[in-house]
């Protein structure tokens, strides 16, 4: 449907921002959004607090497109669904993200996106599933341990992705 891989990863990383290593996070050592275990992962090494550190947006564009954008399908989904479902992969997870637009187009939540999800979503205005995703997401943040932390953050993240998604319609 669309390719808006770019101006989404343009939004991300305005999101994620720099080298950050909170012990309130269980992420650990992460740095434009992408953790050191998503790093190594991918790499396949162990990267160094320097190597973090040092992290370009061209060290990272390879690990969001594969396992963010494209694990979550969304050049398949309409124009600013693919937003939502792709900030919200990367900052709660692909299999939350997927769920959580399967439960905004009622489909079954098994947390992968596939055909039966997809023709679900072109059967729903996106203007529906952006809120949908947008209250759900919210609803997970309150749930989390760590929300007096993090939530002022978090809310004003959804708030600001649902605007930028709606925006893209």
């Amino acid at each position: 449907m669309n390719q808006n891989f770019d101006t989404c990863m343009t939004m991300l990383l305005a999101h994620e921002g720099g080298y950050v290593n909170d012990s309130r996070d269980s992420g650990g050592m992460t740095n434009l959004g992408v953790t050191k275990a998503v790093y190594d992962e991918f790499y396949g090494g162990d990267a160094t607090e320097e190597v973090m550190k040092a992290l370009t947006k061209h060290d990272v564009i390879p690990i969001y497109r594969r396992n963010y954008w494209d694990r979550c399908r969304c050049p398949d989904l309409p124009n600013g669904v693919d937003w939502a479902v792709f900030d919200l992969s990367v900052n709660s997870g692909t299999g939350r993200a997927a769920r959580l637009l399967q439960r905004a187009v009622g489909a079954e939540e098994d947390g992968s996106i596939g055909p039966l999800t997809l023709m679900k979503v072109k059967g729903l205005d996106s203007t529906s599933i952006n809120n949908r995703i947008a209250v759900y997401r919210e609803e997970f943040y309150r749930s989390l341990s760590n929300f007096d932390v993090f939530g002022r953050g978090w809310l004003r993240r959804n708030d600001e992705t649902r605007k930028q998604a709606l925006a893209m319609l």
